[in-house]
This record gives C-alpha cells, structure tokens and sequence, in this order.
C-alpha cells in the first residue's frame, strides 16, 4: 500500500491512566502536520495514522504490525510509556524511523529510534541537588508505578542518591490505573521522609496528589516528579498541588520565541477552548519537527541515511535548542512550581549538555 503520502504512524493515549493527555496530543500533532505540509516532507504531504497507544500493549503491536506490513506508515512518533516503546521498537528497528518522544529511562539504541524525550541524568538528578541544597531534602520515598519507566529511573535514583550524600527510606510501586494509595500514604507518613519522588503517570499521579494532601502530608512533606503537566494540574487542583516541584523540557508557560509561536498557533487552529497544551503534547510536535528537519537533512526517510544524518544534528524547537547525540536530544530542563493552574519556571537545571558533578 503506498502512494505519494507521507504516513507517519502517531501512538498516543487515547484511554487508561494516561489516556488524560490524548486530546492534547492528537489536537498539536494536527498544527504540526499543518505546519509542515506548508512546505512539504520531502516534497511529499503528510498524513497521520493515529494509533491508541493506551491500548493494552498486545494490541498496539498488532495493529502498528499490520501497518508496516502493509507498508501503510512511513515513520512512527507519539506520546506512550516506554513498555510499549518496547514493544514496539523491535519491530520498527532497521525498517522505519521511530521518533519516540516521552521522557523515558535512557538506554534505548536500537537503528532507527531517536528519542527526543528527557532521561534521569538530566532531569532527575539535578532536581534532587536543587532540591537538597535549597530546600534540605535530604530523605526520600520513591512512588512509581509497575513498569520499566520507574523502575529502571528509581535504580538510577539510586546512583544519584550515592552521589548528592542522599537517604532513599522507602519505594513502593503500584500496578498501572490504581485508584487507592492509602497502604503507600501510611508508607510514607511512616517513613521519615522530607521529600516524595513521584514516578507515577497521569490520572495515577492525580489521584495520588489528591489523596496526599487530603491526609495533609504536604504539610511537612515536599514532592518531586519529572512527570506532571497542565492537565494533571488542572485535575488535581490547586489544594492538592502545594508544596510540589517538577522538572521538564517544556512548560505551557516558557516564553522561547517558538514556545510562544506554538501557543499562538495552537489557539488559532483549535480555539481558545482546546485541550490544554502540555508537555506531552507538545512532545508530539518535536517528534514531528525533528522528523521533518532530520529528513531534509538526510534527504531521505531510509533509515541508515537519518541515523548517519542525526550525528552532530540540531535543530530549534519549543523546547529550545536541541542537540541530538547517540539518537537521543540534549536539551535544556527546567525546573517548576503550579501556579494556579498553570507552572512557574524558577530555575533552569540543564542548558542542554550533560549536568555538572
């Protein structure tokens, strides 16, 4: 099946526990699709082939499976956890790009996969260092939900626990969609921690939020987590948000010259009322971006051609400058506090290159 389309495969959202950025993600990626059929892929159009990636996972591979031996996708990106990224990596690996653009735990070099996303040493790491020498957090629990994203990041914690003379006193990890996290609330209450590291995605990290300060843990506790964004915010509310700091390469509020442009066009195509623009969906326009700018780079969309293309290779997005080494993005993190509905960039961890020791 082939025709004078670019296809590009979008795997996003679309139910369970993260299925609250999915709206967010399918309205941008359709501004970046506009944006770029302005000027053409490679003198071609592209087309979007959205895929539920809140799926249960055998159900995603089938369906992307069918896809490419259909030859119905030219290019795979989106928004998912990383259990499904691996999933799908070992079937697009040599055959099509895969721009996978969540944060996501390091360590992914299969051919054809560029991560755009945020890893631990970058974000995580230089949060804990901020977050002892400002605020004295120096105890921490880990909270995260049961699959490789987590797990793998809370192994990393470790390192930089050793490193920044740090205390980890507990770690409790949930199966995806738990909606009760009394037994892990009593955990932590007990545990003398000063801070709550949360690896916990969408609506699991709502819940956790509300049930948190309906307890009233965030009188004396702090929380920190690399995934949060305007919608988990905005579900949440204000009362059950005090106290927690987050790290990322983009919020809604950044005020680069593309961040701004985004918004704008954002707004101009889907109105003043369409989901909230967040770090997710705004993940789905990098992978976009990088596809299309790697490719007039590469000149093609064959695989050997965009890994040979991708060394040394930047580009300026939303997020800021953003340099690709080893098929995955330097870029700047920041960190920040809600305010309101909305986040406060207070500082900035990371300007792109590896964190100072």
């Amino acid at each position: 099946m082939r025709n004078d389309d670019v296809r590009i495969g979008l795997v996003i959202p679309l139910q369970g526990s993260t299925g609250i950025f999915g709206p967010s993600c399918e309205a941008v990626a359709d501004t970046a699709v506009r944006e770029i059929n302005a000027e053409g892929l490679l003198g071609r159009r592209v087309v979007l082939e959205v895929v539920d990636g809140g799926a249960p996972v055998p159900e995603i591979t089938a369906r992307v499976g069918r896809l490419l031996e259909r030859g119905a996708i030219d290019a795979l990106t989106g928004w998912h956890i990383s259990a499904v990224r691996e999933a799908l990596a070992p079937l697009t690996a040599g055959r099509i790009p895969y721009a996978y653009t969540s944060l996501y735990e390091g360590g992914e070099r299969r051919p054809g996969v560029f991560c755009t996303g945020e890893t631990p040493e970058h974000q995580v790491g230089p949060a804990l260092r901020w977050l002892r020498d400002r605020r004295r957090a120096h105890r921490w629990f880990i909270v995260g939900d049961d699959y490789v994203w987590p797990r793998v990041s809370a192994r990393v914690t470790e390192r930089f626990a050793h490193e920044l003379d740090l205390e980890l006193v507990g770690a409790a990890f949930v199966p995806l969609g738990t909606g009760d996290f009394s037994g892990t609330l009593d955990a932590v209450a007990r545990s003398g921690a000063d801070g709550v590291l949360l690896y916990l995605v969408g609506q699991d990290a709502v819940q956790f939020h509300r049930m948190f300060a309906a307890r009233g843990l965030d009188d004396r506790l702090l929380r920190y987590t690399p995934l949060m964004e305007e919608n988990m915010l905005l579900a949440s509310g204000c009362e059950a948000t005090r106290d927690l700091f987050v790290s990322a390469s983009y919020f809604r509020s950044l005020a680069t010259a593309s961040a701004l442009q985004l918004c704008t066009s954002y707004v101009a195509d889907h109105g003043p009322d369409a989901p909230p623009l967040n770090e997710m969906a705004e993940s789905c326009y990098e992978g976009l971006l990088m596809l299309q700018s790697l490719a007039h780079r590469a000149g093609s969309f064959e695989v050997p051609r965009l890994m040979a293309a991708a060394q040394g290779f930047g580009y300026d997005g939303p997020r800021g400058a953003m340099t690709m080494a080893q098929h995955r993005t330097d870029q700047p993190i920041h960190l920040a506090v809600p305010d309101g509905f909305d986040f406060e960039v207070i500082e900035t961890l990371c300007r792109g290159g590896p964190p100072k020791p």
